[in-house]
């Protein structure tokens, strides 16, 4: 007995701390809670990506290209914390379904602007010219052959000035891109295999330049001359170095949530926890009595935890995740309610009350794990192909089932054993339930 009741006093002073913890808000500088853009308000925007031009194999490799672009593009706005993630909808295998870009901005809410700018990063191609395609006797078109050399591969991009004006001065403003070492020895195999042909440079599918291979070119360094000004090369130079985007987006749809909004959506959300939790509570302590308090206190205790944890991983709170938060409060209690009719049975069954608390709990053990671990299961299962919003969901959800593992079997349990209750007939019946003895 005496050990529980140091466990139990080591969970209370645990608790108090964790409480000070998530109320303290000194502690809010350091370990700041974390809100999704449906609670803060802010811009969100879907944009579906085209890979039909890319090899299966190397479609991930391309999404997270895409996505790192993306990234640097977006933190010009100054957001603090923008997400950017990628999403495959239809398919589970890698390289097939829709591919899907997700790009929230908390509190920035002119999605012109952001689409404007997110959009205008330039498609960087490179193709060979081949043959003259007759479609009719009056007329031809110049075939255009991909060789797979993109934005993607490049590092950096800068201005430089070729040619010579007077007193052998250059003139022309270029842009020289230097390549990554797959990009590089892409670059050198076309260039070693089509000398005296055409590569044709195009951004966003306008031909800018069309220079004729004259050697293999070693080193992964190619120049684009376009008749460009000084400013139209610079300016160039600055969007591929932030990076060309790997593959094409089309914005899908956008959302702009404001502020005002975001924050009554929260406020609703901890009313309806707080509801919740008072519902329970209440419920707990007029069924199960004694047993009920203890309940409560580790029901406390679990949300205290949940909260703690939170602020420490910095997870990501949406409206959804506070939906799964409370859904889990529900496994937490369900847990207490078949320990406590395990007890029951076992008084009926004429055991004393240490030895029936003991019994009912090894009894409902086996209960207790399945329905926790399939709850678990289903949300790893979520949080694997679901959507960002599904994710926020299961992410909570699945901490909040672990954690009212913990306070269902072992609080609950601890603070059992640490009252030290004599088997008595008036102790016994504050074990009872409802109104019956």
């Amino acid at each position: 007995m005496w050990r529980a009741r140091i466990g139990a006093l080591l969970l209370l002073i645990a608790g108090f701390s964790l409480g000070y913890f998530v109320y303290n808000t000194d502690a809010a500088a350091r370990f700041p809670y974390k809100f999704g853009l449906d609670l803060t308000g802010g811009t969100h925007m879907v944009y579906e990506a085209d890979t039909s031009a890319i090899p299966a194999e190397q479609v991930d490799a391309a999404m997270a290209a895409l996505r790192s672009v993306i990234e640097a593009r977006v933190n010009v706005f100054g957001v603090a914390e923008p997400l950017v993630q990628v999403e495959q909808v239809g398919a589970l295998s890698a390289g097939t379904g829709d591919h899907r870009l997700i790009v929230e901005l908390p509190g920035f809410t002119d999605v012109e602007q952001a689409a404007e700018y997110i959009g205008k990063t330039p498609l960087l191609e490179f193709k060979l010219v081949g043959d003259f395609a007759a479609t009719s006797t009056a007329s031809a078109t110049i075939e255009y052959i991909d060789t797979g050399l993109t934005g993607r591969f490049v590092t950096r991009a800068q201005l430089e000035f070729a040619g010579s004006g007077q007193g052998g001065v250059p003139t022309e403003p270029v842009v020289q891109l230097h390549f990554n070492n797959e990009g590089a020895e892409l670059f050198k195999q076309i260039t070693t295999d089509n000398v005296g042909r055409s590569l044709a440079i195009f951004l966003d599918g306008a031909l800018v330049s069309s220079p004729t291979i004259r050697e293999p070119i070693d080193g992964g360094i190619a120049t684009i001359s376009g008749g460009f000004t000084a400013e139209e090369a610079r300016d160039l130079a600055s969007d591929l170095t932030i990076g060309a985007l790997p593959v094409p987006i089309t914005l899908l749809s956008s959302e702009v949530i404001g502020a005002s909004l975001g924050a009554d959506t929260l406020k609703r959300g901890i009313i309806a926890g707080m509801w919740g939790y008072g519902f329970v509570a209440l419920f707990m302590l007029l069924w199960y009595r004694l047993p009920g308090l203890v309940a409560v206190v580790a029901l406390t205790g679990y949300m205290v935890m949940t909260l703690a944890i939170f602020k420490v991983l910095g997870v990501s709170i949406t409206a959804a995740g506070i939906a799964g938060l409370i859904l889990s409060v529900g496994m937490s209690v369900d847990a207490n309610v078949l320990i406590f009719e395990r007890i029951k049975e076992e008084l009926r069954g004429g055991k004393s009350l240490p030895n029936a608390i003991t019994e009912g709990f090894s009894r409902a053990w086996l209960a207790i794990r399945d329905g926790h671990f399939t709850a678990l299961f289903s949300a790893v299962i979520l949080f694997w192909i679901g959507t960002s919003v599904v994710e926020g969901f299961a992410l909570i959800y699945g901490i909040g089932v672990l954690l009212s593992l913990f306070s269902g079997i072992t609080v609950t349990r601890t603070f059992l054993l640490a009252l030290g209750l004599a088997d008595r007939p008036l102790i016994r019946t504050l074990f009872g339930s409802g109104f019956s003895k």
